[in-house]
């Protein structure tokens, strides 16, 4: 029975190894290896975010980051999966300090706020409202959020965050109109 078990394992492993390889020498083959970890990779992420559009994101993310470092990868006898959890896990804690120096840059600039009329409840009105909606931006999906405050707060083109983010202008626009949809409705349900 061990012999069997074993004998289906090293079948399982040379036929990633040999999917793994194709892909190397044709990036068109990667479709096998997405196909085959898919499910797992959305299920790590998703027990960890807990979001369902930012753990899409996130696993898109991981297989854009696979498929780009393929070529490096080099096979070790540990199951694909593995090395696609850890880019699951590094892009996780990159989007959480990412989100954490946001927040800190965020608090910073409310108190920046010139009050136009020189007295200061204008000036904290001002500052609520803009805390409201840096709020409803850190609660978008990832991308979503990150296209907002690239387009509004940096004042970037949309060329400019696709070339930045990697990703067609297209997808950047699609990001955009589905933030701003989210926070449409958000501001909704926050002045009601």
């Amino acid at each position: 029975m061990k012999a069997r078990v074993a004998a289906k394992v090293d079948a399982d492993y040379s036929a990633e190894r040999a999917l793994i390889e194709a892909a190397q020498r044709e990036r068109g083959r990667f479709a096998d290896l997405y196909e085959a970890n898919f499910e797992r990779v959305y299920a790590y992420v998703v027990r960890r975010v807990r979001d369902r559009d930012e753990a899409q994101d996130v696993t898109a993310d991981v297989f854009h980051l696979a498929l780009k470092s393929l070529p490096r990868f080099e096979w070790r006898g540990v199951p694909f999966a593995a090395w696609l959890f850890r880019i699951a896990a590094n892009e996780i804690a990159d989007r959480s300090k990412s989100i954490a120096k946001r927040r800190a840059h965020e608090r910073e600039a409310l108190f920046e706020t010139p009050d136009e009329h020189g007295g200061v409840a204008a000036g904290f009105e001002e500052a609520e409202r803009r805390g409201r909606l840096f709020k409803l931006v850190e609660r978008l999906p990832r991308d979503q959020s990150r296209v907002i405050v690239m387009r509004f707060a940096e004042q970037k083109s949309i060329r400019e965050i696709a070339t930045s983010l990697a990703r067609s202008e297209g997808s950047i626009k699609q990001l955009q109109f589905r933030a701003m949809q989210n926070l449409r409705v958000r501001l909704g349900d926050s002045n009601g």
